[in-house]
């Protein structure tokens, strides 16, 4: 079966999509995005990732490229069209198309809109969670804004891809004084020996996550202890725990930083918990 993807109006088989190359998410990186999971024929927690897509789209001041509702549509059907039982389901919208210049363009410019979904295997991400995943630092090299979800992600990829040749799966940005930020494509967290769960605030300087938002709701549903405060690499060293939540990874239990073995090598039993637990805690809508 082809794949399908819905660009500006018109469902396309996946090989043939495109956008023109004066789209000015090609020309300048324009437009921001939201990835929501779909599980078990759901898609998981839609509401609150098209509210971060609104905020986005102000704070660039891009307008929705149709109604909310029109979208929500769209992505049900391109689910639909891909078949994706379990996987992911992807939207980004740009500033549209114009003649390439810095300045936006004018006012009957249309954003433009792609949507597309695949599946993924349960199964893998299960074995994956199992054995646990290892990160490697990285200095913070972005933008201050890192709180709207932009496609301009190059020094994510820099990030990641430093993690990947030095045997890791996700990178975690460090700040001048020396606590974590974030991961590349994920929030960051950590267990203290008191059984303690810590993740740095969303105020500023990181991605108010969605999956991470869930969490913190079921982590209070199960009465577990947390703070919201910075944490430094050396107290991530000495954690009883680590993991790192994304739409993508859900709960996934870090069990290496920087080469250094985490509590005793394996995934804990918090970060283990809080993975079998998550999608009590989230909003699930039929596809």
């Amino acid at each position: 079966m082809s794949r399908i993807a819905y660009v500006n109006g018109q469902y396309v088989r996946h090989a043939e999509a495109a956008v023109h190359i004066e789209d000015r998410g090609y020309q300048f990186a324009d437009g921001v995005y939201e990835v929501c999971e779909v599980w078990q024929n759901k898609i998981v927690d839609m509401p609150r990732h098209l509210d971060r897509l609104d905020r986005s789209l102000n704070e660039l001041r891009i307008d929705w490229p149709m109604t909310r509702s029109a979208v929500e549509f769209v992505l049900r059907e391109v689910i639909r069209r891909n078949r994706v039982r379990d996987g992911l389901v992807y939207v980004q919208v740009t500033r549209g198309v114009s003649r390439r210049d810095h300045f936006f363009p004018p006012e009957d410019v249309a954003p433009s809109i792609v949507v597309t979904a695949r599946s993924t295997s349960p199964k893998a991400a299960e074995a994956q969670a199992g054995k646990g995943i290892a990160v490697v630092s990285y200095p913070e090299n972005r933008w201050p804004r890192v709180d709207i979800k932009t496609i301009a992600l190059l020094p994510n990829v820099l990030a990641k891809q430093n993690a990947k040749e030095q045997g890791g799966k996700e990178a975690w940005y460090l700040d001048g004084d020396g606590n974590v930020t974030e991961g590349g494509s994920t929030n960051a967290w950590i267990v203290t020996k008191d059984g303690v769960l810590v993740t740095r605030p969303a105020e500023s300087g990181i991605l108010r996550g969605i999956t991470r938002a869930a969490v913190l709701d079921l982590v209070q549903k199960e009465g577990l202890t947390f703070e919201e405060r910075p944490f430094s690499l050396e107290e991530a060293f000495d954690a009883k725990e680590a993991f790192v939540t994304a739409a993508s990874t859900l709960v996934m239990p870090v069990t290496r930083v920087d080469g250094k073995t985490i509590g005793n090598g394996h995934p804990g039993s918090v970060a283990t918990r809080l993975r079998e637990l998550f999608h009590t805690a989230t909003d699930l809508r039929a596809v």
